[in-house]
């Protein structure tokens, strides 16, 4: 008989690499995910997992938009496109070796590049902005630090530079604080003229509508310094501001300078096609790039347009097909806002203004927006759509089915110290006391470094649970189809980031081994060493407090991804929590605690279960002291769940009135927090040492007698 095998995936055998989450690469990655490339990789650099919508942000500024509306979410157009998103801040690019370095992880190699950065308006030119003013650009920082400002009561503002940009920020922020009932003065300052770049009756407009705004012009005056409350001209008046916004024009980001790309004015020389001057591997596209064959003002529309130029040229750099040209239109319509409701429109001498042009603008913009946020359903037949598993947690046998295939196993020998249901082996050694434990995890995350890093930590919970010093690892690692080139910068990728894991820890890797399969899969298999007894899932009392260090809902933020339902910024604190070594915690729950486990797949009503019947009590959880993700109750209440939940449900005899907080009681945790039983009179000191370690601890609930079973109210 002939046994069918499942074929594996073609094998990655090229990286291309989008530094930067602009306008641009933000529509390449939809493209992409609409018809991805068998046998690339893709990955994209930004610093946060969203990026700001240019065309959105006075809007915002002045309160029209919530700051979510203003986002595109990259981690989620990221996994739509089959990419990776790695957040971090690019550095330095060897344009001739094909090689980035990524600040704080290290360096990437590359066979196709594109840099959409974008600009900065941060003039460290002007004494004391580095300690008091903020660039309008890059948007991030900005729009953070406006909502904080405006949300604090406000002050005078001032705007350096009145360009268009900069005009329109000043009447926003006007308008804003007028709304919000905060009277203080906005000045807008230009060492030259009002909009000097457009025709006099739309510079007329637009100082009608600075007045209706009540914000205060002053040209022909140079900033000689700006202050903590006030912006002081060479001419000897000050002006008195709190928050100083510069706005005053596109100014490169100098480490381009270094990377021996072609260069003008410090902008990045493309050809009609987009590609470097210098270097046919890279490309450059929006504000960044200095179009050769036809210059024009840096401005939103042409990163839009160029988008469909740049997916087809990376693609056929890929397929040895032809390229494309750039043809970037010589006019183009501005709709600038003017603080209220209100637009004026600008294009080929033509100028109207009014609520109406605003509206038009608002529909502009949010269709924009709902292209990158709507994104089509993947098919049965994509293999990205594969929900057969939630990779979270490795995605474990549930309880029911692991205990039954365990039962028959025989009982410990005279030089292992095991008790059913607890985290580790812990083998006697002479003397000595070792722990022995192992962990592994599916590519929950396209970003092999990342996995790696939260892998080591979910697999140190055990030995950490119990109070060991951690050793050795060992690693399992399999790799998907890779070219042998890949391979080797896949697993130095790997091993760079376990390495630095585990020596946080005290502990090293000393070797492991390797194999391919259909998907990347890390683990670790982890010693330690015992000073003392190792604490135990035995041990608590009824009156004793339950602490819980990390919040619930990694499951089901991590299945809302898998699936297309989540946010980036809720996945990403996620992220960056499940990374966060807790050697620390642990080390000061084993002061105190009476029993400890870490938890993980069986969820935190099955991972309590088991404490309480070793300890041969009950338990009460407290379901409004649960710590909780943020987005993770509100998906639960969508019903999205992780396919561990109904295991985790059907093992764990828990009395609850039915809701979204009861159903993260068996959300599998993946590197989940601590759950410690500790004495009473400790709780409060125990707990708020844990807090200023940084970790979101919280008292969860109490032991109780045998008698009262295992209840949340």
């Amino acid at each position: 008989m002939v046994r069918a095998v499942m074929p594996l995936p073609p094998p990655i055998t090229r990286e291309v690499v989008l530094i930067g989450g602009g306008h641009t690469h933000a529509l390449v990655l939809r493209k992409w995910g609409m018809d991805p490339l068998p046998g690339v990789r893709l990955t994209v650099i930004n610093p946060a997992p969203t990026a700001p919508y240019t065309g959105m942000l006075p809007g915002f500024v002045a309160g029209h938009y919530k700051r979510a509306e203003l986002d595109i979410d990259l981690m989620r157009l990221a996994r739509f496109a089959g990419a990776r998103l790695i957040r971090g801040i690019v550095t330095t690019i060897d344009a001739d070796a094909k090689r980035l370095t990524i600040a704080g992880r290290g360096e990437l190699s590359f066979d196709l590049a594109s840099i959409d950065i974008g600009i900065t308006s941060e003039n460290t030119e002007i004494k004391g902005f580095s300690e008091f003013g903020v660039g309008a650009k890059p948007l991030g920082p900005y729009a953070n630090k406006w909502a904080t400002f405006l949300a604090s009561g406000g002050g005078p503002v001032a705007v350096i530079g009145a360009g268009l940009g900069g005009t329109e920020l000043a009447m926003a922020m006007a308008y804003a604080m007028r709304e919000a009932g905060h009277a203080h003065p906005v000045t807008l300052i230009d060492s030259a003229s009002l909009t000097p770049e457009l025709p006099l009756a739309a510079r007329q407009t637009l100082r009608r509508a600075l007045d209706a705004q009540g914000v205060d012009l002053k040209e022909g005056a140079e900033v000689a310094e700006i202050t903590r409350d006030c912006v002081l001209l060479k001419s000897g008046e000050v002006l008195p501001s709190t928050l100083t916004v510069t706005a005053t024009g596109a100014r490169p980001w100098a480490w381009l300078q270094e990377t021996g790309l072609k260069i003008n004015d410090g902008f990045i020389r493309v050809d009609a096609h987009l590609r470097s001057l210098s270097h046919g591997a890279i490309y450059a596209c929006g504000d960044c790039a200095d179009l050769s064959h036809a210059p024009r003002p840096k401005a939103g529309v042409f990163a839009v347009r160029a988008a469909p130029i740049l997916f087809h040229n990376l693609r056929a750099d890929l397929t040895g097909r032809a390229r494309r040209a750039f043809h970037p239109q010589r006019d183009y319509l501005k709709l600038v806002s003017l603080g209220e409701q209100s637009a004026l429109a600008l294009r080929s001498g033509l100028r109207a203004s009014g609520p109406a042009l605003w509206r038009w603008k608002d529909r502009i913009d949010r269709r924009f927006m709902d292209r990158l946020s709507d994104l089509p359903a993947m098919t049965s037949s994509d293999p990205r759509s594969d929900q057969r598993l939630c990779a979270g947690c490795g995605s474990k046998v549930g309880r029911v089915a692991l205990d039954a295939a365990i039962s028959d196993l025989p009982q410990p020998r005279d030089d292992v110290e095991t008790a059913a249901g607890d985290d580790a082996a812990v083998l006697k050694v002479g003397t000595a006391r070792q722990v022995l434990s192992t962990d592994h995890l599916r590519d929950f995350t396209n970003d092999p470094a990342l996995l790696a890093r939260i892998a080591a930590f979910h697999a140190l919970g055990d030995v950490w649970a119990m109070g060991a010093t951690p050793q050795v690892a060992l690693t399992s690692i399999v790799l998907p189809p890779l070219s042998p080139r890949l391979q080797e910068a896949w697993l130095s990728e790997i091993m760079d980031s376990a390495g630095r894991a585990f020596e946080s820890a005290g502990a090293q890797i000393v070797g492991g081994h390797t194999t391919q399969g259909a998907e990347l899969t890390i683990g670790y298999t982890v010693t330690g060493l015992l000073s003392g007894a190792p604490l135990t899932l035995a041990g608590a009392k009824p009156g004793d407090a339950l602490i819980l260090t990390r919040p619930l809902g990694s499951g089901v933020l991590l299945a809302a991804d898998m699936a297309l339902k989540g946010r980036g910024p809720d996945l990403a604190l996620a992220l960056d929590a499940m990374a966060t070594s807790q050697a620390d915690a642990a080390a000061r729950l084993g002061q105190s605690a009476t029993a400890l486990t870490d938890v993980t797949g069986f969820g935190l009503a099955g991972h309590l279960a088991a404490m309480a019947n070793a300890s041969n009590i009950g338990a009460e959880i407290w379901l409004e002291a649960l710590p909780i993700y943020p987005g993770a109750l509100h998906l639960a209440e969508r019903g999205i769940r992780s396919t561990l939940y109904p295991d985790n449900l059907a093992a764990a005899a828990l009395v609850a009135p039915q809701g979204p907080r009861t159903d993260l009681l068996f959300d599998p945790q993946t590197a989940g927090g601590f759950l410690a039983a500790i004495p009473i009179e400790q709780v409060d000191t125990v707990l708020q040492d844990i807090r200023d370690m940084g970790h979101d601890a919280a008292q969860i609930g109490e032991m109780r007698p045998a008698s009262d079973g295992l209840t949340a109210r």
